[in-house]
């Protein structure tokens, strides 16, 4: 099959540092590519990849000092996408709803995964405007929002987890990745690491948007000598920082998409401790790989009782259900079926398999049941490097 993938120009695929989209663009694509698809990838410059780079821009443009409007860049990107759709079977944007508009004209299917957060009230007039857009959420709690739109199916995201290593002994630290945000709630987790009298190491990026708060909420603690500041960390320290830690704090206070932060911990056999919000009930199968909390006792109690966890199995529960296979194998099955509707399925096509055929209801009240959730009945249909059993 002929791709097209779209990613954010904002960081690089995958990124050099902070970066979950670009990091999910950068999986996918890698496993598409080594099933025998023919992908083409439009992002940054500096990003890396055995697809067909289509670079859009010189590098990443949070990196790029000399850029001042990334919606500039970005027109521009999806402009040349749809000015070469006759070369792809499908394109697959991962930019939200910028591309919404040029998708009207499209003569090629295009999907769209939804990477944010979809619950404030301009975003919801853009998806009702654009009805017609066909999505896949990458939780069944992101969708909440916006039950009425045209959702093809629900695709956990994956990992790498070749990155990850199982950290069988727990450390004696907390850790907390990511962005510093006021939805991110660092601050609980420094109030959670206080009252456990534990050391807690913040790795995370601060945006400018997020500067004061930062600057005034976050900052002050920074001085405690239980709390330490390391900055934003990339793949390859990722591993000794989760790893390393005793449990992973996800204290959040938004309706979180997904959260592959968590994934990324449970890979090193590291637990989290986590807030039910958003995605959370989705992401952590509770007392297996993490606690799900509905207070601050919760989380502090939790922390607590993490020790209990086994390490290993933490990570087979992750490895089970966000790896790169599960995340491909769903979005060929989505593929597929955008294609079959389309009556454009590729004559280069080899083998065959079936999408599931449970319910969504039934699926939604069963985490165990499989990360992919196709809406409607599928056809068998021919996909390179997939065998007739799915794997």
């Amino acid at each position: 099959m002929r791709i097209a993938q779209i990613a954010p120009l904002f960081e690089s695929v995958p990124p050099q540092l902070y970066g979950g989209t670009e990091r999910v663009v950068s999986v996918l694509t890698e496993e598409l590519v080594s099933r025998g698809h023919d992908v083409t990838l439009f992002a940054s410059g500096d990003s890396v990849t055995s697809a067909t780079l289509a670079p859009c821009s010189t590098r990443s443009l949070r990196l790029d000092g000399s850029v001042t409007d990334n919606v500039a860049l970005t027109t521009i990107q999806l402009a040349t996408v749809f000015d070469r759709q006759g070369e792809f079977d499908m394109i697959h944007n991962h930019v939200d709803y910028f591309a919404f508009p040029f998708a009207r004209q499209r003569r090629t299917p295009m999907i769209t995964t939804t990477h944010g957060r979809l619950d404030l009230d301009e975003i919801r007039n853009v998806y009702d405007y654009f009805a017609d857009a066909q999505l896949v959420s990458i939780s069944n709690g992101q969708r909440r929002p916006l039950p009425a739109s045209h959702w093809l199916g629900t695709v956990y995201n994956g990992i790498d987890f070749s990155l990850f290593n199982l950290h069988r002994e727990a450390g004696k630290y907390l850790a907390f990745l990511g962005r510093i945000s006021p939805e991110k709630r660092p601050d609980r987790a420094i109030e959670i690491a206080r009252a456990l009298d534990m050391p807690l190491k913040i790795a995370a990026k601060v945006d400018a948007a997020d500067k004061d708060y930062f600057d005034h909420v976050v900052k002050p603690h920074l001085s405690h000598p239980l709390i330490e500041f390391v900055g934003e960390v990339g793949d390859r320290d990722k591993d000794e920082f989760l790893g390393n830690a005793y449990a992973y704090l996800f204290p959040i206070d938004w309706p979180e998409p997904f959260g592959l932060t968590m994934v990324e911990a449970m890979a090193c056999g590291t637990p989290v401790v986590a807030t039910n919000c958003g995605s959370v009930p989705e992401i952590i199968e509770d007392g297996v790989s993490g606690y799900i909390c509905r207070s601050l006792r919760e989380l502090i109690d939790s922390v607590a009782a993490a020790r209990r966890l086994d390490r290993a199995g933490c990570r087979a529960y992750a490895e089970a259900r966000f790896s790169a296979k599960a995340m491909t194998d769903g979005y060929e099955r989505i593929y597929s079926q955008v294609l079959l509707r389309n009556d454009r399925v590729p004559a280069v096509m080899e083998g065959a398999w079936d999408a599931p055929e449970n319910s969504r209801d039934a699926q939604d009240h069963n985490p165990q049941a499989g990360a992919i959730r196709p809406e409607g009945p599928a056809r068998r249909l021919p996909v390179p490097g997939v065998h007739a059993n799915g794997h």
